[in-house]
């Protein structure tokens, strides 16, 4: 046996003594004990998944995991795509415990299982997890009798003693032929069958979809049975994103933060940890494992064509403009409050200060006189905003904010006309390969400058991705030119309590 053959049982065989130690059952239990648990366990997804698997179950489980489960009982012919973000447990309850809660019903349910990974190992691991369970879970055996009979997760199958067989393939492997007796499978669920490097080479994934609708599906008896994909989406041109085109078929989203902006699995995770990690993985990378929206760099801008240098003298500006594009509203279920400081010199353009956030108001409202009260005295700098943002509400909290330090701002909205979005977006591409474009070298750990660059990085047309950022950048470049241009640049006085060294 190889090392590492050889380090997979062992891993395996410590988990079936967890599975066991966790699953201990009571021995003062009536038969009219264990009747109820069992009627209730087929009804009730939940009270079966925390009952039989407290190894498995330290949350609560989810609503949207019972809505699954409960779709798939009740569809016999289920074509189902469950993209699920990244650690909801969507491997856990479709190879696990969904098919195990199917054989416990009253009628049949599953007679042949078909797992499918993106390699055989993978597969054969989906295979061991569930053998194991119904190897060595004492609560599962004693309610429902001896299950496990002969083979083998190593050898790629298995069967319980009720003739229930399990059977593990790696993408693109041969399924033509396979039956259990008289036995086609009739639960079919692939896992995870994209990765990075295939779904950057379409033949690949043509190769591989054509395998999965053709010989893997076409392994069912004439389609009867259930038909289940599982995995969050990590490309536009995956075999994930092709299948929930599919007409008839089943398709789910589930996110880690949903509509609301709060945690789809409340049960288990919060807010702060969410956003924590977002904020570590960077917007690009979090869009991908954890909302369904693969981005691609470099579509419109390129890292390689960021400027990062040191920054000349403000006194020394042909002028600067603060800009803002705000959200309607507060908190991290909406779009991100970006205000950006854009400053021009001759031909060059430098940003000096960011601040892109999901945030209140009233925290936006305040950058905009920090960032006046930092400005060394005798630089002007204009204070824009988008025109249909400036509403009473905004207005306000100027207001408010401006006689808690003892000054106004003179705020300006953005009027003009603007065309496409994207369009205007677009045209700043030039500006960064070129170089025209420089990024003050002391912000490349600034975490605002950080969430600006990965919204950058991600625009494109047709994306879900949030935009402010660029779009407040655009406003900023626009007025520095157009304003330099025609030598309108109006200074600024105020009190200034604080200053910034530049």
């Amino acid at each position: 046996m190889s090392v590492t053959k050889n380090k997979a049982l062992k891993q395996w065989e410590e988990h079936c003594q967890a599975v066991q130690q966790a699953t201990t059952v009571s021995i003062g239990e009536t038969p009219v004990d264990v009747e109820d648990r069992i009627k209730r366990a087929r009804r009730d997804y939940a009270y079966f998944v925390e009952y039989y698997f407290p190894h498995y179950a330290q949350s609560k489980t989810a609503k949207f995991q019972i809505k699954a489960a409960n779709k798939v009982l009740k569809s016999k012919k289920i074509r189902g795509l469950f993209e699920w973000a990244r650690g909801h447990a969507k491997s856990t309850h479709f190879t696990i415990f969904i098919p195990m809660w199917l054989m416990i019903q009253e009628d049949k349910e599953l007679n042949f299982m078909l797992v499918i990974g993106k390699s055989e190992k993978a597969a054969f691991k989906l295979l061991g997890d569930l053998q194991a369970e119904l190897q060595y879970n004492h609560r599962y055996n004693k309610d429902y009798g001896k299950q496990y009979n002969a083979g083998s997760w190593e050898e790629g199958h298995f069967v319980t003693k009720q003739g229930v067989a399990f059977m593990a393939l790696g993408r693109g492997q041969s399924p033509r032929g396979i039956r259990d007796r008289q036995n086609r499978p009739d639960y079919i669920v692939f896992d995870d069958i994209d990765d990075d490097q295939m779904v950057r080479n379409e033949d690949r994934v043509n190769k591989i979809y054509d395998w999965l609708l053709e010989a893997v599906l076409g392994s069912m008896d004439m389609g009867r049975g259930r038909f289940i994909g599982v995995g969050n989406r990590i490309h536009k041109k995956s075999i994930t994103a092709r299948f929930s085109k599919e007409k008839g078929v089943y398709h789910t989203t589930v996110n880690a933060l949903d509509k609301k902006g709060q945690p789809s699995w409340s049960e288990k995770y919060t807010i702060d940890e969410i956003n924590e990690q977002i904020a570590l993985m960077g917007y690009r990378r979090s869009q991908k494992e954890y909302f369904n929206n693969p981005v691609e760099e470099g579509t419109i801008f390129r890292e390689q064509w960021i400027s990062w240098g040191k920054i000349p003298k403000l006194e020394t500006m042909d002028g600067l403009v603060l800009y803002g594009d705000p959200s309607f509203k507060d908190g991290t279920k909406n779009d991100y409050k970006a205000v950006r400081l854009w400053a021009i010199k001759g031909a060059k353009l430098y940003l000096l200060r960011s601040f892109v956030r999901q945030t209140t108001v009233t925290n936006m409202v305040s950058f905009y006189y920090d960032v006046h009260q930092s400005l060394p005295e005798g630089v002007s700098c204009q204070y824009w905003m988008e025109a249909n943002f400036l509403q009473d509400m905004l207005l306000e909290q100027f207001k408010v904010e401006g006689e808690n330090r003892g000054y106004h701002l003179p705020i300006r909205g953005d009027k003009r006309k603007k065309p496409n979005k994207f369009a205007r977006i677009e045209n700043l591409s030039p500006y960064y390969e070129r170089g025209v474009i420089v990024y003050d070298e002391k912000l490349k750990e600034d975490e605002d400058t950080k969430t600006g660059l990965e919204q950058l990085l991600a625009f494109e047309k047709g994306s879900k991705v949030h935009d402010d950022c660029p779009d407040a950048d655009e406003g900023a470049i626009y007025m520095l030119q157009k304003n330099t241009r025609s030598s309108d640049f109006e200074p600024v006085f105020g009190q200034r309590t604080h200053r910034r060294s530049w």
